[in-house]
C-alpha cells in the first residue's frame, strides 16, 4: 500500500498469514525507480515511500511480536542505468531480503503488449533474458532473483511455445552467474495463478539450476492480495522435492536461513 503495486493493508496480510498457520511473513513492497510511462498514460509509478513502509512495518512487528515473525523486504526493479541509484538505495535501509527483478527491458515492460509488437515472441523473450543477465552483471547486491521468466506470463502465446531447452543458451548464463555470486533463485507461484501450469521459473529451469550446482531457493507468491498469499506453496514444495532440493531459504538480515522441505 506504500507503492502503486499493491493497495492491500499490511495487517490484513498478517491476519491472512495467521489463518494459513504461517509462522513467518516477509513483506516485499515494490520499488521500481524510473519506470517508463510511455506504454500507457495510466501506467503506475512504482516508487515506494520506504520511510512510511518501514514505520508501519515496525509498528506491526511490535504488535505481533511472539505471534508471527515479520521480515522487512523489498522487490527492487533492475535497469542498467540505475546501478548506482539501486546500490545507494539498498544500503539506506536494514532490509532482511532484497529481491532483484527485471520488469523493464529496453525501457519497456512485457506486461504491455507493445513489448512484443513488430518482432517474434522468441526475439522478445531473448531480449528479456539477455538484459536480465546484464542487470545482474552490473548490480549484484540482491539476495534472490525474482520470477526469472516473468516475460512468459504476458507473451502472445504465453508458455505454449516456451521451454528451457529452446532458450537454454540465454538462460544458462543467468543461472551460472547466480551460483557464482551466491544469489538465490526465487520460485514464484504466480505462474500457477496466472494459468501457466508452472511456476516462474518453470520446473525445467529449477532442475537445471540444481544440475549446475545451485542450492539457494526462495519461495514467493507475488501476493498483492490476501487471496494470493502463499498461493500453491504446497505445490511448490512438491516440485522442489521432485527436483532434488532438501531446503529452501528465508533471508534474515540479508543472510539465508535454511529450512527443510517436506
Amino acid at each position: 500500500m506504500f507503492s502503486s503495486d499493491c493497495d492491500t493493508d499490511m495487517e490484513a496480510l498478517i491476519k491472512a498469514a495467521l489463518s494459513r498457520s504461517l509462522t513467518t511473513l516477509c513483506f516485499t513492497e515494490h520499488m521500481d525507480r524510473d519506470y517508463p510511462q510511455s506504454d500507457s498514460s495510466s501506467a503506475p509509478e512504482f516508487f515506494l515511500d520506504t520511510d512510511a513502509y518501514r514505520a508501519r512495518y515496525l509498528e506491526l512487528k511490535d504488535k505481533y511480536e511472539g505471534t508471527i515473525e515479520l521480515l522487512f523486504g523489498v522487490e527492487l526493479g533492475m535497469q542498467p542505468h540505475l546501478v548506482d541509484w539501486n546500490i545507494n538505495y539498498v544500503n539506506q535501509y536494514p532490509f532482511d531480503l532484497v529481491i532483484g527483478s527485471a520488469h523493464t527491458i529496453g525501457r519497456r515492460d512485457p506486461y504491455y503488449a507493445s513489448f512484443f509488437e513488430g518482432r517474434s515472441e522468441e526475439d522478445a523473450y531473448n531480449e528479456y533474458f539477455d538484459e536480465t543477465l546484464l542487470d545482474i552483471q552490473l548490480f549484484d547486491d540482491i539476495d534472490t532473483l525474482g520470477h526469472l521468466d516473468y516475460v512468459v506470463r504476458y507473451g502472445p502465446n504465453k508458455n505454449r511455445e516456451y521451454s528451457y531447452d529452446r532458450y537454454r543458451e540465454h538462460l544458462d548464463p543467468i543461472l551460472k552467474l547466480l551460483i557464482e555470486k551466491g544469489i538465490a533463485l526465487e520460485i514464484n507461484s504466480a505462474g500457477y495463478r496466472k494459468g501457466l501450469g508452472e511456476p516462474n521459473p518453470c520446473k525445467d529451469i529449477v532442475m537445471r539450476y540444481k544440475e549446475l550446482g545451485g542450492e539457494l531457493i526462495t519461495i514467493g507468491s507475488d501476493a498483492h492480495s490476501t487471496e494470493a498469499l502463499a498461493y500453491d506453496f504446497d505445490r511448490i514444495e512438491k516440485l522442489l522435492l521432485e527436483c532434488g532440493y532438501k531446503y529452501h531459504a528465508v533471508f534474515k538480515q540479508r543472510r539465508p536461513v535454511l529450512y527443510p522441505l517436506g
